[in-house]
């Protein structure tokens, strides 16, 4: 199957992304049925504050119910690519390049 970049408004902020025919490739590989609804910094934020689905379910045979890690620690970087300020879920070192989403998808291909 033959994709292209589609592009599509992020239901949270309203920005327009590109959902990249490599994405859809990597998804339609993944077995996702659907396009993603909110831009990568809207889905990262929202990972970060716990909310929406988790593939590891309730319970998941630990006693006591689920288990749940709280939000995900975040912290400063400048992007190496664009110089941007961003937040990224490790504490950067100097010893490798940090990038900012946009330029980290970009650089993917």
């Amino acid at each position: 199957m033959t994709y292209t970049d589609q592009v599509i408004t992020c239901t949270d902020c309203g920005i327009d992304f590109v959902f990249s025919a490599s994405e859809q490739e990597f998804f339609a590989e993944k077995g996702f049925a659907s396009a993603p609804k909110r831009c990568s910094s809207c889905r990262a934020q929202r990972r970060a504050s716990g909310g929406g689905a988790s593939s590891y379910g309730g319970g998941g045979g630990f006693s006591g119910g689920g288990y749940s890690r709280g939000p995900r620690e975040m912290h400063d970087a400048v992007c190496a690519r664009c110089g941007n300020e961003t937040q990224v879920p490790f504490r950067p070192t100097g010893a490798r390049p940090v990038y900012c989403s946009d330029c980290f998808r970009m650089m993917r291909g």
